[in-house]
């Protein structure tokens, strides 16, 4: 997650709060920070596959949509949740260790990964207006993860900002593009983007709840902050 910008942020927050500076098509600068994304997703689905329960992403959405709300989240950036294989005990295990209710079921784990999410989105999103020292109006997601409606509606919510989703298809996209660039087919960043946002159109997910959101916002980030100091 991170924003375009003309010169490298190279102050010592960014570099506290693990941010990156990679180099962007027409020598623009990306500030970013690598978050787990769908890592925790993809390991429980394929733990239950290995039980006999092969489930779509549709269908982990679906059963997130189903579940009644945990209030159990996990720090998915925690190196606990790097290594492949048993996801969902690991996920029991920390909810358990941290003082929070323990999401039984498979519904319960999923709301609680894509909630978890959201929020680290808005952790995220806070730590890069203050190295940008400037308000984000709105947050674009690009790629396979548009396809969970479920994660957008909630980054939109959690964040208090629209979310632009799409396309899904996006290296390939920009790979093409920037192949047209090389060869006088379109003549800037600008004519890419429009061309692009006329051939995909995105999805916007507007925020909901914002108060209740806010308020689970600050629940996590107290919880994350007491695990710090223990």
């Amino acid at each position: 997650m991170g924003i375009e910008l003309d010169q490298p942020a190279l102050s010592d927050d960014s570099r506290d709060s693990l941010f990156s500076n990679e180099g962007g098509a027409g020598g623009k600068i990306r500030l970013l920070k690598n978050i787990m994304g769908l890592w925790l997703l993809q390991e429980c689905r394929r733990t239950w596959a290995l039980e006999g329960t092969p489930l779509t992403y549709d269908e982990l959405t679906e059963l997130a949509l189903s579940a009644p709300e945990n209030g159990s989240y996990i720090d998915a950036a925690d190196a606990v949740f790097l290594p492949p294989g048993g996801m969902p005990q690991r996920i029991h295990e920390y909810c358990r260790d941290s003082g929070q209710k323990v999401p039984e079921s498979r519904a319960a784990i999923v709301r609680c990964i894509v909630e978890s999410l959201a929020l680290q989105y808005r952790q995220t999103l806070d730590e890069i207006e203050k190295l940008a020292g400037e308000r984000m109006e709105h947050i674009h997601i690009v790629g396979g993860g548009i396809q969970n409606r479920l994660l957008c509606q909630l980054t939109a919510n959690v964040t208090g900002r629209p979310v632009i989703a799409g396309p899904v298809e996006a290296t390939a996209i920009g790979n093409l593009m920037m192949q047209a660039l090389a060869h006088g087919e379109v003549k800037n960043l600008a004519e890419i983007r429009q061309v692009v946002l006329e051939s995909f159109p995105p999805e916007t997910y507007l925020p909901e709840d914002a108060a209740m959101w806010e308020e689970r916002y600050q629940q996590y980030m107290k919880l994350f902050k007491r695990q710090e100091t223990v």
